[in-house]
């Protein structure tokens, strides 16, 4: 539980920044847009271009990529039904299903599962197609575009305007390629991609002061805890099922997936929102909620699977 007491610390220190408005009203923002525009493309560039492409081709792929489809779903359903909004929606499906891969995934996947590279599908997955539909329906609602032949321009243009996007396409192809880039090159890509993390819990904690606490009756209650439910439950029994059930797996193997599929709502997601100043308080108590509920949850799991 390192990783946990690590990104808590972080998200602490934020919030005592937060309190004494060390840096200013505007902190939050600023942090935010280095991380979107600057540290992230460069950290999931060079995670990415690391990466073994051939992990993709194994049956706990297919159950994590499913996992995630099945919630993602489930919370657009009910998010449609209920008319929450594209905007809200949208974020609501990030929220249910965008697993912690980076930041808390890549330590628990090498010290608990014993395989950093357990974590790379998903990772793949959730950069290269959840993350792009997601902020191009995001991009598309706030800028308005109506028509179809201008729909079709800003859905075809956004993810490879996306800073995100391109670093993660860029990564992908150096892996394929079998290219090994020397260290000089990619030692300023590790170095301004270390930053991606902690500004995104620095912000994160920042944005923690003043806030009401998590789940209280408003407007996003009922959305935050369908997230939470379907991220903290719904995912590891949606992965347990697919694996046990479906694939017939067992073992070690059906732990892995169920593990990882337990793991919280990316910190991603809030950054995502903060960007596209669209559920911002939805997206920080989802994040909240589920990475409080992630150890109880990983230990219910280890109980019963490990």
């Amino acid at each position: 539980m390192v990783g946990f007491g690590v990104i808590a610390s972080v998200v602490a220190i934020g919030y005592m920044l937060g309190r004494l408005s060390l840096l200013g009203p505007g902190a939050r923002e600023l942090l935010s847009r280095l991380a979107f525009y600057v540290a992230s493309p460069a950290l999931l560039f060079t995670i990415l271009a690391r990466t073994d492409l051939s992990v993709l081709l194994s049956p706990p792929v297919l159950v994590s990529v499913l996992s995630v489809v099945v919630v993602a779903l489930l919370f657009l359903a009910i998010g449609v039904l209920r008319r929450w909004g594209v905007g809200r929606t949208t974020v609501g499906v990030l929220g249910s299903s965008y697993v912690n891969a980076g930041n808390l995934g890549i330590p628990i996947s090498a010290y608990v599962l014993g395989d950093a590279s357990l974590v790379a599908p998903i990772l793949l997955f959730q950069l290269l197609v959840l993350a792009p539909v997601s902020l191009t329906v995001l991009d598309l609602n706030n800028g308005r575009v109506r028509g179809f032949w201008p729909v079709l321009r800003r859905s075809l243009g956004t993810p490879v305007r996306n800073p995100v996007v391109i670093a993660s396409l860029a990564g992908v192809a150096v892996s394929a390629s079998g290219w090994v880039p020397p260290a000089p090159l990619m030692e300023p890509f590790d170095l301004v991609g270390g930053m991606a993390v902690p500004s995104m819990l620095l912000a994160f904690g920042i944005s923690l002061h003043g806030s009401a606490l998590p789940g209280r009756t408003g407007p996003d209650q009922a959305p935050v805890l369908l997230a939470v439910a379907l991220k903290s439950v719904g995912q590891p029994l949606a992965a347990w099922a697919l694996g046990a059930l479906v694939f017939g797996m067992d073992g070690a193997s059906l732990f892995a997936v169920v593990v990882l599929a337990a793991l919280p709502t990316a910190q991603n997601v809030f950054n995502y929102a903060t960007h596209y100043r669209t559920g911002e308080t939805l997206t920080r108590e989802v994040v909240l909620l589920t990475t409080f509920l992630t150890v109880p949850v990983l230990l219910v799991v280890t109980l019963l699977l490990g």
